[in-house]
């Protein structure tokens, strides 16, 4: 939208994001992207990284993310605008750092979908292999795309839809699986999730290493704090929204996978000792205690989920590319909004996802490329949270006297997990987040030099002075 300034000229007034979220809303769309039962894909591999421990894994992981939930908490009520990371980033820390954790954060947001409408297109081949798996992947992107460009409101009706029935699917499994107990015992000791199923001696170092992986279940929580501008009531509500979904995720997680634990037909010996078993290993479970009944209907939940989950990736995607290009980070045709939805930035966040997971799907390796890489970028960005926190709070003292404990001792311990687990990641991953990282270095240092020259050229020389 224009407007006439005083001297006659143009101006563009800032876009805007329609305010039309509630708290169910928002914990509708956490909720999707992290979706209720990520750790199927992945128990097999925590299971044997973890020597059985895999329910202590993500009980460790819970309480390692709960750091990073509660500095979002935090900087989220000091800047409730869309943006996320980059807006707490240059509010705590300065310009720079906040050009690379939305930087960063960009290569997380773009990724993590391209991974979950792979895993869509992974299942639907499965139940339909007549159909290759990269033209379900490239279906699952339109579809949720066109939802998106739709409106946030209606993708949030149709995610409360698809949401339920992943809850219902969880609910079914768990209440299988504690009647399969009850009929035909545990296959580990009862403590085993919790301690290790004896097949491995347990370690301290072991169960850590597997909490490096088990974050991945969690990321997607903060995405809740991109649609800050869109939420109606305040954004205490978009807090309580983030640490709600992280508790509540918790608690299934964990759950889900000591059930599992229980029931495995395999040691956790033996899973390490065949790779190849990890990865259907939730699946083979609930089929050798319950039936095959119930591992097609897991099955299915997980194709429809993971691309809802997708969405939800997307739309914060979206959200992140607007807020940077707002604040000409970006270019600036990504900031223009069409009835309030930021469709521009939704339709290259949608380009970039569509290929990154049509490549992949046409790859046999394609998943092992993604998974290694999605992460780096969102626990760099989580670390410059913790520091925005610091920094806002301790350091500039904004808010008055800081509280310790809330604005020191937390964001500290929040960020050495996260400089932990990346320590702990692969060098596959290692290596492409510090390419990323220089290219986002590059582009700072280009953008400082091109503002620092329009400040010398100034207004009468016919230089814009905006960047």
């Amino acid at each position: 939208m224009a407007s006439v300034t005083d001297s006659g000229s143009v101006s563009e007034a800032p876009a805007t994001l329609r305010r039309s979220l509630g708290f169910r809303d928002l914990v509708v769309y956490g909720l999707l992207f992290i979706a209720p039962m990520a750790p199927v894909g992945i128990f097999g591999t925590l299971d044997a990284k973890s020597h059985g421990a895999v329910a202590l894994v993500y009980l460790c992981a819970t309480v390692a993310m709960a750091f990073t939930a509660f500095s979002y908490a935090q900087m989220v009520r000091v800047a409730p605008q869309a943006g996320s990371v980059f807006t707490y980033a240059r509010k705590g820390l300065g310009e720079g750092p906040g050009l690379i954790a939305g930087w960063m954060a960009m290569l997380d947001y773009l990724l993590i979908p391209a991974v979950a409408y792979l895993f869509s297109g992974i299942a639907m081949n499965a139940l339909v292999p007549e159909v290759s798996r990269w033209v379900w992947t490239a279906l699952a992107v339109v579809v949720t795309t066109l939802l998106n460009l739709w409106g946030v409101r209606a993708a949030a009706r149709v995610g409360f839809a698809v949401l339920a029935m992943e809850i219902v699917v969880l609910l079914v499994f768990l209440v299988a699986a504690v009647v399969a107990l009850a009929q035909g015992g545990a296959r580990r000791g009862w403590l085993s999730p919790l301690t290790g199923d004896g097949s491995l001696a347990f370690s301290t170092a072991a169960v850590l290493g597997a909490v490096s992986v088990a974050v991945l279940s969690y990321l997607g929580f903060d995405a809740i704090a991109s649609f800050a501008e869109e939420v109606t009531g305040g954004s205490a509500k978009v807090a309580r929204a983030v640490l709600f979904c992280l508790a509540l995720t918790g608690v299934l997680f964990i759950a889900q996978t000591y059930l599992a634990a229980l029931l495995s037909p395999m040691t956790a010996a033996e899973l390490a000792a065949d790779p190849g078993a990890q990865g259907p290993a939730f699946y083979n479970t609930v089929e050798s205690a319950v039936g095959s009944w119930l591992h097609d209907l897991v099955a299915v939940s997980k194709a429809i989920g993971a691309a809802f989950a997708a969405l939800a990736g997307q739309a914060a995607a979206g959200r992140l590319l607007f807020a940077m290009a707002r604040e000409r980070r970006l270019p600036h045709v990504l900031s223009r909004t069409w009835d309030g939805t930021p469709r521009a930035a939704l339709l290259v966040a949608a380009t970039v996802t569509l290929v990154a997971a049509v490549w992949a799907a046409r790859r046999d390796d394609g998943l092992d490329h993604l998974v290694s890489v999605v992460d780096i970028g969102a626990l760099v960005a989580f670390t410059l949270l913790h520091a925005s926190v610091v920094g806002w709070f301790v350091v500039q003292r904004r808010e008055g006297p800081p509280n310790w404990f809330k604005h020191l001792v937390i964001p500290v311990l929040g960020a050495a997990v996260t400089v932990a687990v990346i320590v702990e990641a692969s060098w596959a991953a290692q290596l492409v987040g510090a390419v990323w990282l220089v290219v986002g270095l590059g582009v700072w240092v280009a953008q400082r030099g091109r503002r620092a020259g329009d400040r010398v050229a100034g207004p009468g020389d016919g230089v814009g002075s905006g960047g």
